[in-house]
């Protein structure tokens, strides 16, 4: 972004984006309540938002109450102005949605992985985003962004530097998609993308401090301290899957040895099944076993919850959030992990960090991660809209 001083364009810039932001957060709104909330005068905001309604951003929705003289004419955000693709690219599945600008959802495809392979899987992703895209209603600017969650280690680039559990390394999936689809493509790590998605659609609505816990075949960590998704001095925070808890523990595919993931994720539940002969091979088969009230799969579950709650006690104790938020996969076992990982964190945890952090299962499941996604790729859209670029 080009650095300026503070011309008119600068001003109507800073100007266009208070006005926006009034509109798309507490919306409906007349011209003369935004000049109140925004501070600018009522001249200023009446020239804004004729701009904004001539780029179809904004539009009338007809007249509220009076509170003396006319009545004022109310204004919405056009939501469908545009869309936006959220792709969840797991290790055994690929889940993706078509939202509306306001993040919600009007489309949803999914696939399931037989093979890691990027030759594999690259069709199946083509595929998804095809399917969503043909299913795009017309609106004025057509497809805004794709955002993409991924299981491992993103550059700024959307190089995708490490990722274990596909064994994948040094994938220019972001020139990829922009290449062959010709649209901005955002690329965030699948756990940094479900906090998001949690904080703005779902259970980690208006809280300071939380911590997103993704337990799917690996576990994942978005961090969000003081509202702000925190990514480390490289870009990079999140990893607390691969925190050892067994110095001499089991060896990991990212080199380490006793990774927290090895224990308490969907692929140690499964790895666990298979040891004990129990001839469970999918979380599905799990869970119905422990809801027809099998033993062994339910002491498996609580097995998992105590190993969760290992790693929430350190997340707590580092960190001090408001919440700690469980999502992904395993948010469906939350019957039968609840019990152990909430003795094991009181237990382990300092009392002090443990007395007003909550710990939550996501609100919206296995979609955190996506609906974060889509997100990213409309916050992008939105920012070039507030600097003058589209």
């Amino acid at each position: 972004m080009r650095k300026r001083t503070g011309d008119t364009a600068l001003i109507k810039q800073i100007n266009t984006a208070l006005v926006l932001d009034a509109v798309i957060k507490q919306a409906p709104l007349s011209r003369a309540a935004i000049s109140e909330r925004t501070g600018l005068n009522k001249a200023t905001v009446s020239s804004l938002v004729q701009d904004l309604m001539d780029r179809h951003l904004v539009i009338e929705i007809g007249t509220g109450e009076s509170s003396g003289g006319r009545k004022p004419v109310m204004l919405l955000f056009n939501s469908t102005a545009g869309y936006a693709l959220g792709i969840d690219l797991g290790v055994n599945y690929i889940r993706g949605v078509l939202t509306d600008l306001a993040g919600e959802i009007t489309a949803e495809a999914e696939r399931t992985l037989e093979s890691t392979a990027l030759d594999a899987v690259l069709p199946e992703l083509y595929s998804c985003i095809e399917e969503l895209t043909a299913l795009a209603p017309a609106s004025d600017y057509g497809i805004v962004g794709i955002g993409l969650g991924v299981p491992g280690i993103v550059d700024g680039s959307g190089t995708m530097l490490l990722a274990p559990n596909l064994e994948w390394e040094q994938v220019e999936l972001g020139r990829l998609l922009e290449e062959r689809y010709q649209l901005p493509v955002i690329i965030d790590n699948e756990a940094n993308a479900g906090a998001k998605g949690e904080q703005r659609y779902g259970a980690g609505r208006g809280i300071a401090n939380q911590i997103y816990v993704s337990v799917g075949i690996g576990i994942g960590t978005g961090i969000i301290l003081n509202k702000e998704l925190y990514k480390g001095a490289s870009g990079f925070s999140g990893e607390l899957g691969h925190l050892s808890i067994d110095q001499a523990g089991r060896q990991c595919r990212c080199g380490n040895r006793g990774c927290w993931e090895l224990y308490a994720s969907e692929n140690a539940l499964l790895a666990q099944a298979a040891e004990l002969g129990l001839g469970y091979t999918r979380l599905s088969a799990l869970l119905q076993a422990a809801d027809e009230g099998h033993e062994d799969a339910i002491s498996l579950f609580a097995g998992i919850g105590r190993y969760l709650g290992i790693g929430i006690a350190n997340i707590m104790n580092v960190f001090n959030p408001d919440v700690v938020l469980i999502g992904n996969r395993i948010s469906r076992a939350r019957r039968w992990i609840e019990p152990s990982l909430t003795e094991t964190v009181n237990n382990r945890a300092l009392p002090y960090h443990r007395r007003n952090a909550r710990i939550l299962f996501a609100e919206l499941g296995e979609q955190s991660a996506v609906r974060g996604a889509a997100y990213f790729a409309i916050s992008a859209f939105l920012h070039k809209i507030k600097e003058g670029e589209q």
